[in-house]
């Protein structure tokens, strides 16, 4: 069992770095759960594109922020914020190890430390309404704010040019929780994106992604980034299967890089650059014989 001291263990990193392998084993070890913080598997029946893991993937540990809302449905951090403490606690009060774990930093640092989130500005709102995605990103670039991780989702951009600079981490100590990073250099982990798409398309993602426009159509926010963005054109006909391969990857590296920018500001988190040593640090912290 864990030590009665370390309530919480946040597993987080860029995409495809191996984060669920290590949730699995550490619930395993520790008798835990996962409360995901990944800003796209809360859509539901988008299961192979978001990378979710499977059920055999889960290997019985509970599971919990999967599945929560319908593609076409708004959900902000706030309502994640509610959800996961609520969990989390849950979990603490079962006794459990409470795991979180994913990539999106907003999702991670909402539960993680206490900070307000910036309130709603309708005059911005009414100011950026009629902008482009392109306009909106380029302001976000010149008021050198945080570019959101759907960087083609209207709603996420409007959204960070409205809480500006604000800062997040109100204090740098999270509560009762370790903090552990995985981050592969870029050859290893361009590696696991493509063994990851490779294993997506052998899963039949390209069927979801066709029942998924057809039930909630393109511009859909969970339509709008990731392997259903990238291959948008092959679906329509307008590019090969292969250029959307190129664009998915492509994409994924930059989605990877704008995670690490937003974790590498966080001096909380000890960094790995692989699962195995990240495992072999914690079992020293949790006191497990090793």
């Amino acid at each position: 069992m864990a030590t009665k001291d370390i309530k919480l263990i946040a597993i987080v990193g860029p995409t495809a770095s191996g984060k669920t392998g290590l949730s699995i084993d550490v619930a395993k070890k520790y008798d835990g759960e996962v409360v995901s913080a990944d800003s796209r598997a809360i859509y539901k029946y988008m299961d192979i594109g978001t990378a979710k893991p499977s059920k055999d993937e889960q290997a019985g540990i509970l599971h919990w922020g999967i599945d929560l809302v319908g593609p076409g449905q708004d959900y902000s951090v706030a309502d994640y914020k509610k959800y996961a403490d609520k969990k989390i606690d849950d979990i603490k009060n079962r006794h459990k190890l409470a795991l979180l774990v994913g990539g999106t930093g907003l999702y991670v640092d909402s539960v993680l430390y206490d900070f307000s989130l910036a309130p709603k500005n309708p005059k911005i709102r009414f100011e950026m309404a009629d902008k482009t995605i392109t306009q909106l990103q380029q302001i976000i670039k010149d008021k050198k704010l945080q570019m959101p991780e759907n960087l083609n989702n209207k709603r996420y951009l409007i959204r960070a040019i409205e809480r500006g600079n604000a800062p997040l981490l109100k204090k740098l100590t999270p509560k009762d929780a370790l903090i552990v990073g995985i981050c592969p250099n870029k050859i290893v982990l361009q590696k696991k994106i493509e063994k990851r798409l490779d294993n997506m398309l052998k899963d039949g993602v390209v069927d979801e992604i066709k029942l998924c426009a057809n039930k909630y159509g393109w511009d859909s926010t969970a339509m709008t980034g990731g392997i259903y963005r990238a291959f948008k054109g092959y679906i329509q006909g307008t590019c090969s299967i292969e250029e959307s391969k190129e664009n998915f990857i492509k994409s994924d590296l930059l989605l990877a890089k704008r995670q690490m920018t937003w974790f590498k500001r966080n001096k909380d988190i000890r960094w790995f650059d692989n699962p195995k040593d990240a495992l072999v640090w914690l079992d020293k912290q949790l006191g497990a014989k090793l």
